[in-house]
């Protein structure tokens, strides 16, 4: 979520060669959208990089989108089964379970994968951080019903996704190695299936003298219920008063649990205050849809 000032300064300062070679893959093996978005330097955040490389992409002809999707690989696919997947691929299918999945669970993901290919002629692209095996099953069967023009644009936006927490993961790893001990930190637990909560997305605001909150970051739970990097480290974090909105609603919504509409529990609003910036505060949320806890770990 934020960025780490050293690393964009090296980032900034490399030439088009240096930059193409650190940053060409996160477009999957894509270079061409780093080497365009070079010249829109200096990058003052990671999202204004992001936004540059999403703009090269978007600026690209068709031939190139449609290319850039058919080098994505498919998930639990061939190029995994062969060990042919790059570093960032294998980490993210990792993340959601596909490295280790069931005999009856593989076939499901080898049938959605030829059936959806079939269909579209490229395939199926899907950030899979921050989601379940069953939650992307529902959304390939979802989304092959679409047309093809529409599954593409989807297709794109979802490389842009993946794009974006690539970036966020190398700064945000950058920036852990240079930090000392200060971070936010945070967790979702379902409590009504004794589960983590995976794919809860959580917005951070800080809250001025006045009570009025400033947004300031979001992201979204991993498999494991957690961010992939803090909410904030190092510099970023400093003394004072701040707000986690946890969006449990939608969450439970999609587990598929009984609410009323409106849900009785839908954005679950966390209000604490960092005195030490220099030290580990971790406010995780432990919820089903009609309660909610909290706590100050470490």
């Amino acid at each position: 979520m934020n960025s780490s000032p050293p690393l964009l300064a090296e980032i900034n300062a490399l030439g088009r060669a240096g930059f193409v070679a650190r940053l060409g893959g996160v477009f999957e093996h894509s270079p061409w959208i780093a080497e365009r978005a070079w010249a829109a330097r200096p990058f003052t955040s990671v999202a204004a990089l992001h936004a540059a490389m999403t703009r090269a992409m978007r600026d690209g002809s068709d031939a190139e989108k449609l290319a850039l999707i058919r080098a994505h690989p498919e998930l639990a696919g061939r190029e995994a089964k062969e060990k042919k997947l790059t570093a960032d691929s294998r980490s993210e299918q990792a993340s959601a379970g596909l490295d280790r999945l069931a005999d009856a669970d593989a076939r499901k993901f080898a049938e959605l994968n030829a059936a959806y290919r079939a269909k579209f002629g490229f395939p199926f692209v899907i950030a899979v951080r921050a989601r379940t095996q069953d939650q992307i099953l529902a959304e390939c069967a979802r989304r092959f019903e679409r047309g093809e023009a529409e599954e593409r644009a989807t297709a794109l936006a979802e490389v842009e996704t993946i794009a974006r927490i690539r970036l966020e993961r190398m700064f945000g790893a950058a920036q852990e190695q240079s930090m000392a001990r200060g971070r936010l930190t945070t967790h979702v637990l379902d409590t009504m299936r004794g589960k983590p909560g995976a794919g809860v997305r959580i917005e951070l605001n800080a809250i001025d003298a006045s009570g009025g909150a400033r947004r300031i970051g979001e992201a979204i739970t991993n498999a494991d219920g957690r961010t992939d990097v803090p909410l904030l480290a190092g510099a970023a974090l400093k003394a004072g008063r701040y707000e986690l909105l946890f969006h449990v609603g939608d969450y439970f919504r999609r587990a598929g649990a009984a609410l009323g509409e409106p849900p009785f529990l839908d954005v679950v609003p966390v209000r604490f205050a960092i005195a030490d910036a220099g030290a580990h505060y971790h406010v995780p949320l432990l919820a089903s849809p009609w309660s909610y806890t909290t706590y100050r770990g470490s």
